[in-house]
């Protein structure tokens, strides 16, 4: 006969089946439905100019790369990652979370949301290769400093914030530099900037800081979030409504018509 702990626990496998099951779709539907959109990227590198006998910058465009596709990478990342868990992943995955960790959650995001921060820079006008590997990066390593404030945790009595702190720091760091290509573009020629790039900008920034706020009120022991499974839940749901938020409007703003 179930518990009532396993029966929560099958609720939450179920729900993980049904997230990815909506993750998928709208990543095929991103490949079905999707232009052949493309943004550049670009290296730049200095170059000796002979005639005026000076170092100049030389921009190069290595790739156009297609926005679609890319859209649809980090809805099947989400997709791949919920599978995981409500099958062959499951007793890795509850066993994890009896102990307030998910490997699995971090991972993903660390990939996932990379790519998401990776589309917002594009949108921006961030367009060369090593900037756009260092937001990657760092975004990234925002995601594995929540895994490690998780693994840290399990071994104090009280939280230890230090891992919290220092993600934030990289967070906030890959938000400064999109601000200053946002914010600069608003101030030269703000007719420059599509309406749908507003949108996504100031709707993701928000979604990416309510994930911080999650993990407060889970740590604080908040209310219904000293449940570490409701954090759970809510992690889950956030990460839908983020990734299909930024999928949706990117597809308004310039996908549509493929």
């Amino acid at each position: 006969m179930e518990s009532s702990e396993d029966k929560i626990f099958l609720k939450l496998r179920n729900f993980n089946a049904v997230m990815g099951v909506v993750h998928l779709i709208q990543g095929i539907l991103m490949l079905i439905l999707s232009n052949d959109f493309t943004l550049p990227v670009e290296r730049t590198i200095l170059s000796y100019d002979p005639v005026t006998e000076v170092l100049t910058h030389d921009t190069q465009t290595l790739i156009d790369l297609r926005i679609g596709p890319l859209v649809a990478m980090f809805l099947f990342i989400s997709a791949i990652a919920h599978f995981s868990v409500s099958t062959f992943g499951y007793k890795w995955y509850i066993r994890n979370l009896k102990k307030h960790i998910n490997y699995a959650r971090w991972y993903e995001y660390a990939f996932s949301s990379s790519i998401m921060i990776l589309i917002i820079a594009l949108l921006v006008g961030i367009y060369e290769l090593s900037s756009l590997i260092l937001i990657f990066s760092l975004n990234a390593t925002m995601n594995l400093f929540g895994l490690m404030m998780e693994l840290y945790n399990q071994k104090t009595e009280k939280p230890n914030w230090t891992a919290f702190i220092y993600g934030s720091f990289a967070g906030l760091a890959c938000w400064f530099v999109l601000g200053i290509y946002f914010f600069g573009a608003l101030l030269t020629a703000s007719e420059s900037v599509p309406t749908f790039v507003y949108f996504i900008f100031v709707s993701i920034a928000i979604f990416f800081n309510i994930f911080a706020v999650n993990m407060i009120l889970q740590y604080k022991g908040i209310r219904k979030w000293k449940d570490y499974l409701y954090g759970e839940r809510v992690y889950i749901i956030l990460s839908l409504t983020a990734k299909s938020a930024l999928a949706w409007q990117v597809f308004a703003g310039t996908l549509r018509g493929g």
